[in-house]
């Protein structure tokens, strides 16, 4: 539907024209996304190593940890070579294609944080039938649905966007394509298509936010009936994901949930769940997680001494 426009390029913003702040933007996102690559990677070979961490949990956080690496990648990488570029340059093929990444890796992370809350909720309240229920074929078929939901839910973003028609200007006043922003430049009502997003991306995102609350809040009422270790252990892992929950829903329904006006704070609200929360999430799981620290640790021993043999 590009015939349609007499635009076949944006300009991106970014966030900040003072060449000084672009400086600092392209240290902490660099650092931020190197992080982010790195903490995500580990996790990744780490679970798929080792044999100790072979439990539906595992499972569901190398999906996560998977997720993040991508999400983080459709946004980082282009905000840091846009904050030392002179022109913030994004054609309209790869904007509708950032849109598109935005969206499937953002909805594979909302969807494998659901499965992992329901994974607590069987361990938790329903232990004796955890093997049974969470068996290795339906984490994988969960899984399987959570790719399926968060490509259904990026075809359908990707095209109210494509459906958008530019004729000028072809300044986006952000760092990243989505459609919001892009909305604004549109020449057409987009009320309605509006209406859409808020239907599919806020109810997704608020939808999510209420199972998992829900679903945790039943978690931590169980939680009386277990051993006072039991208890410990348990409200450690649920924490650990009430955080998650928190500081990645918390700005997606701010962002997706509302009429389709901008705010001064879009820009920074964006940037701490695209950008903030794939840096936290391997911190915050490996830093509370004592099995997962245990077993780097012992692949890596095991790799010093192959390597000191030879």
């Amino acid at each position: 539907m590009q015939q349609n426009n007499s635009v076949t390029e944006f300009i991106l913003l970014g966030l900040t024209e003072d060449p000084m702040k672009k400086k600092m933007v392209f240290v902490i996102i660099f650092i931020f996304y190197v992080g982010t690559m790195v903490g995500n990677l580990l996790i990744l070979v780490t679970i798929k190593s080792s044999r100790t961490l072979g439990s539906p949990m595992y499972f569901f956080l190398f999906y996560l940890s998977l997720a993040d690496s991508c999400f983080s990648t459709s946004i980082a990488p282009r905000l840091i070579v846009d904050s030392l570029s002179a022109k913030r340059i994004i054609s309209y093929n790869e904007c509708m294609t950032q849109v598109f990444a935005l969206h499937f890796f953002g909805g594979m992370e909302i969807f494998v944080l659901i499965l992992m809350a329901i994974d607590r909720y069987v361990a938790i309240c329903k232990p004796l039938r955890y093997p049974t229920i969470m068996s290795q074929q339906v984490c994988t078929i969960l899984i399987a649905i959570a790719w399926i939901g968060a490509f259904i839910h990026s075809i359908t973003q990707i095209i109210q966007a494509l459906r958008l028609p530019f004729c000028g200007p072809n300044l986006i006043d952000h760092y990243c394509c989505d459609l919001q922003p892009l909305m604004e430049l549109a020449c057409m009502d987009t009320y309605v298509i509006n209406l859409l997003m808020v239907s599919n991306s806020g109810a997704i995102t608020t939808s999510g936010f209420v199972i998992l609350m829900i679903s945790y809040i039943i978690i931590l009422h169980s939680l009386r009936n277990h051993s006072a270790e039991g208890r410990k252990k348990a409200l450690s892992t649920c924490t650990t994901h009430i955080i998650i929950v928190i500081l990645f829903f918390g700005p997606c329904i701010f962002i997706y949930t509302r009429p389709p006006t901008t705010f001064p704070m879009d820009k920074m609200v964006t940037v701490f769940y695209t950008i903030g929360t794939p840096f936290l999430n391997p911190f915050i799981y490996t830093l509370r997680n004592a099995e997962v620290k245990n077993a780097m640790r012992m692949i890596w021993h095991i790799k010093i001494t192959s390597e000191s043999k030879r």
